[in-house]
Parts: C-alpha cells; sequence; structure tokens
C-alpha cells in the first residue's frame, strides 16, 4: 500500500510538471522509484536501471497526454519534430543500451548530476538568447541524437534540453515547450523499447516486469500522471511558473545531492 502512495503521488507531480514545463517528470520518479523498488525486490546493482526504464516507459504515456494538450493551442512545430524524431529514436535506444552495461552507482551520479543541472537552470530561470536560425535536416537530427542519448541514460522526457536548444535556434518560447512535448514521445517510447530489449533476458527481477520495465511501477505512477498532464499543459498558457519552478529546482537540489552521496 505505503509503495503504490508513493507511485500515485509522484505520477501526480511528475504528470502536472509534464504539461507545465515540457518535462516528462523523470527527473521525480527515478529517485522515487531508485527508494521504492529496492523494498520490491529489485537487486540493488540494477536498481537505476529499472527506475530509468520504468521512467521512461511511464513517460511514454504522459508524452502524449501532454503533447496532444499543447496541440490544442498550436503550440507544436511539426516540422522541426519530424526531423529531430529521428536523431531521438536513434540516441534513446543507444542510450538505453549504454545504461544496461554501467553499474548503478555510476548511472546514479549520471541522474544526480542530470538533476542539479535541471535545478540550476530552473532556479536562475537561463534561457539561451536567440543566436541562430534552425539548422537543416541533418542539424535538427544531430540535435535530437544527442539529446535522445541523454535523456534516456537520466530517464528523462528531454525537455530540459529540447526547450534550451529550441530557444537557442529562436523558437518563440511556447512553441518550444510545446514542441518539446512532443520530442518527449519519441525519446520515451524509443528508450523504454531498448530498456525492454537489454533487460529482456534478465530473470532476477521481480514479476511483473518487461525487460528492466516494472509493470506495477509503470500503472501506478501512468494512472496519476496522464490525468495530470493536461491540467499543467493548461497552466503553462494561463499562469507565471516563475516561483513554481524555483520551488520545484530547490527539491531537484535536495535529489541531486541525494542521488551523489548515496
Amino acid at each position: 500500500m505505503e509503495s503504490l502512495l508513493i507511485y500515485l503521488l509522484t505520477g501526480a507531480v511528475a504528470g502536472l510538471l509534464a504539461g507545465l514545463f515540457g518535462i516528462g517528470g523523470g527527473m521525480v520518479m527515478v529517485p522515487a522509484l531508485a527508494f521504492v523498488l529496492p523494498g520490491q525486490g529489485v537487486p540493488p546493482e540494477v536498481t537505476l536501471q529499472v527506475a530509468v526504464a520504468t521512467s521512461l516507459a511511464v513517460i511514454s504515456a504522459t508524452s502524449v497526454s501532454s503533447m496532444l494538450s499543447h496541440q490544442k493551442h498550436g503550440a507544436v512545430v511539426w516540422p522541426v519534430f519530424r526531423w529531430m524524431a529521428l536523431g531521438l529514436v536513434a540516441g534513446s535506444v543507444g542510450g538505453a543500451f549504454v545504461a544496461d552495461q554501467l553499474a548503478s552507482r555510476t548511472l546514479a551520479l549520471i541522474v544526480g548530476c542530470g538533476a542539479l543541472a535541471v535545478a540550476a537552470q530552473m532556479f536562475f530561470d537561463l534561457k539561451p538568447k536567440a543566436a541562430a536560425p534552425l539548422p537543416g535536416a541533418a542539424g535538427l537530427s544531430a540535435a535530437g541524437g544527442i539529446i535522445g542519448l541523454l535523456s534516456a541514460l537520466v530517464g528523462i522526457g528531454g525537455g530540459s534540453l529540447t526547450v534550451p536548444f529550441l530557444s537557442w535556434r529562436s523558437v518563440d518560447i511556447r512553441k518550444a515547450v510545446g514542441t518539446s512535448a512532443a520530442c518527449g514521445v519519441p525519446i520515451a517510447w524509443a528508450g523504454a523499447l531498448g530498456f525492454i530489449l537489454s533487460g529482456w533476458d534478465r530473470s532476477d527481477l521481480p514479476s511483473p516486469h518487461l525487460g528492466y520495465v516494472s509493470l506495477h511501477g509503470f500503472m501506478g505512477l501512468a494512472v496519476a500522471s496522464v490525468l495530470l498532464a493536461p491540467l499543467g499543459a493548461r497552466l503553462a498558457h494561463r499562469l507565471p511558473p516563475r516561483q513554481l519552478k524555483r520551488g520545484f529546482a530547490l527539491l531537484l537540489t535536495g535529489v541531486g545531492l541525494k542521488m551523489l552521496i548515496g
């Protein structure tokens, strides 16, 4: 019961953040899962792999809901998405197989550093100035590959990377957030598939599971996440999120330090 409540509460927060900031909520889900999963019988040497994989599986659901909500506001730049998606898929699948080869502690350090980086970005409201036009198809695909790889390693939907990239490339911030939400779909689906395939032959994980994806964790988190993502997207178009972002940044700082310290 305690684990179920943690899954539901974490999923609710993750879904809200997915819609509000174009972030898939992985920075909330991965640490929470890392805390809960050992009590569910997940071996410590693959705890972070299961946490990241399950986070990406949940984001595969929340990102669709968030994308559709942003599309209603006309905030998704589909030509940009199409070319980035090619790289996002390749990078995300590759990232899953890289994570499969890493020690759980190493992956925890990567997640912790990622959390601190996102926290600094959100707290100080760091936004790159528009410095260049959008690159061509090859440039967008290459950027997608890098974003997909890093996102799959950390278990996020890529919003903390995609939004700054698109803003730097002169895309309006609301359209950058909306397009980022759409980009979370190929990141999450491809990344989750990569973790399913790379962990397919593991027999030491508690059932039910698909590769590294915990199905109990997925179901508990996904239900609440899908319900809250549309609300977050509506708030993104109505409320100034500055104070909320700073509060979340402080939470992420604590999470990042905890992951680094162990």
